[in-house]
């Protein structure tokens, strides 16, 4: 089982969706999410938690809302003695949130914007600079390794402790110290770039939009 739920950012819906969600999460998580200055990240924020509950409802595992998500040593949320692992980014204006019964897994979603791609050289091989230098879209290029690799260290666990340059996405797949993973490009929205990866071939994945 693998399926992704996503979502949109709306201003217009905002306090009716803190009014009827925020509720059902812990104490010190709604305390956490009244000290967000801006409302997009305030519901970015919930919008992650309402996508998460509602894939693990959905696939059998009701998981009480009130129950703490708890954090590896590299920041990493997981619920623990569960089957079920998730990962969630968001980026512009939405939020995805990947969940899998078939082990760890992360996803990364970017907004394609116009940004300085030689400052981010550093962080690809050789290779995957020539590849992305070469190419007929530099941009997009550049924005479908920064969400491969993102998704992979995001998979492993460990973070940015794992510099993006130590491994090469070649063939949608890496090995990071020994282990590999395997990558499939999320079409979401054209104006988005979105990659998920895992330690087992991906096959079937199913897209749900939450409105």
């Amino acid at each position: 089982m693998i399926n992704i739920y996503y979502s949109y950012l709306s201003e217009g819906n905002h306090e009716s969706l803190l009014r009827n969600h925020l509720p059902d999460f812990p104490e010190n998580y709604q305390a956490k999410i009244s000290r967000f200055r801006r409302w997009q990240d305030a519901q970015a924020s919930v919008l992650g938690r309402i996508l998460l509950f509602t894939g693990l409802k959905e696939a059998g595992f009701l998981g009480p809302a009130d129950k703490e998500l708890k954090y590896t040593s590299y920041h990493k949320p997981y619920f623990e003695d569960h089957p079920v692992q998730f990962n969630i980014s968001h980026s512009g204006e939405i939020v995805v949130c990947a969940l899998s019964d078939e082990g760890e897994i992360g996803i990364d979603i970017e907004i394609i914007s116009d940004i300085l791609i030689d400052d981010f050289k550093f962080q690809m091989t050789e290779n995957e600079w020539e590849r992305i230098s070469t190419s007929t879209n530099t941009k997009n290029a550049f924005f479908e390794y920064w969400t491969q690799k993102e998704a992979v260290i995001k998979a492993h666990g460990h973070g940015l402790t794992i510099p993006l340059q130590s491994f090469e996405i070649t063939d949608y797949s890496t090995i990071i110290q020994g282990e590999k993973f395997y990558l499939k490009e999320i079409n979401i929205d054209k104006k988005y770039q979105c990659a998920l990866s895992l330690k087992t071939t991906i096959k079937d994945v199913v897209l749900k939009h939450l409105s």
